[in-house]
């Protein structure tokens, strides 16, 4: 397998669309909405962006179109994570964690996610 750590670091769109596809095959608008139910709203992709974002994804084979789509939705385009995709979404959580283990270690505390905060 390729080696993981030359994908790394991903951007926080492509993180977010790989942990989208971490459960399943989903359609460009349904990889929109986990992504906005998951993150209660705070991070939000336009179409253009995310499929940008998605032909690059296609394009370093870390995740693919499916030949077959659900019956009666031919019209979508489904994306699944490959074998490498998911090997390359491990490795940045990894790397995350990481980052956020020195940080505690320096003291600094998290207040939470912007999206779990009181308002």
């Amino acid at each position: 397998m390729d080696d993981v750590q030359r994908y790394l670091p991903l951007s926080p769109q492509q993180f977010q669309i790989l942990l989208a596809l971490s459960d399943g095959d989903r359609h460009g608008y349904g990889i929109i909405l986990e992504i906005a139910e998951r993150t209660s709203g705070s991070v939000r992709l336009g179409t253009g962006t995310l499929y940008t974002a998605l032909a690059g994804l296609v394009d370093r084979a870390l995740i693919v179109e499916p030949r077959h789509r659900p019956a009666g939705d031919e019209r979508r385009r489904y994306y699944r994570l490959t074998t490498l995709g998911r090997a390359v979404l491990e490795g940045e959580t990894a790397r995350l964690d990481a980052l956020v283990k020195q940080a505690r270690r320096k003291g600094v505390t998290a207040l939470g996610p912007a999206w779990s905060r009181p308002k």
